[in-house]
């Protein structure tokens, strides 16, 4: 069973942890991470869902995420995942996210690294993973219009392909 460390609104730790798919009560939040590794080439490693997981099936996704687990620091979050799901070693100790972003029930840290990995290499968790490829902004955007990738806002994807190289919101 999944434990989550549960926050406030100002994302500060509470001293109450739930098991995923509890209720959370208002003012509870929980934090979740999402990295998007791309390549020098600046294509974006992206993975397709199996399609019997909960939420989005068969959907094509953005390299990894998934909540962090109680104890855990965002960086260890995203470390594990990206291991969990992909099979790589990445150290996000010195690193803090590109940006967060406030959803309704919680706190999603992204963080965007240029990482050229072989697919070759990849080891594709069976739960979760059914495949993962190199994709450009066109034709993920494709992907999206043909509703075979998670809906995400256009204008996000172009920024996560803006700003993979630096920090905030204005062009340096």
């Amino acid at each position: 069973m999944e434990k989550w460390d549960l926050y406030d609104k100002h994302r500060n730790k509470i001293e109450k942890r739930i098991t995923r798919g509890d209720d959370m009560s208002s003012g509870e939040f929980h934090l979740v991470v999402h990295v998007c590794i791309f390549n020098s080439k600046g294509e974006m490693l992206i993975q397709q869902r199996q399609p019997f997981k909960h939420g989005w099936p068969n959907l094509w996704d953005v390299t990894c995420g998934g909540s962090a687990v109680a104890g855990d620091t965002s960086q260890q979050a995203a470390s594990r995942e990206l291991f969990e799901e992909l099979g790589i070693h990445y150290n996000f100790e010195k690193m803090r996210p590109q940006f967060t972003i406030n959803f309704e029930r919680g706190f999603d840290d992204i963080y965007l690294i240029e990482y050229d990995c072989n697919l070759n290499e990849l080891k594709l968790q069976t739960e979760e993973v059914q495949a993962a490829k190199w994709a450009s902004k066109e034709e993920i955007l494709k992907l999206i219009e043909q509703k075979k990738f998670i809906p995400y806002y256009e204008s996000f994807l172009a920024f996560l392909f803006e700003a993979r190289h630096h920090y905030g919101s204005i062009r340096l």
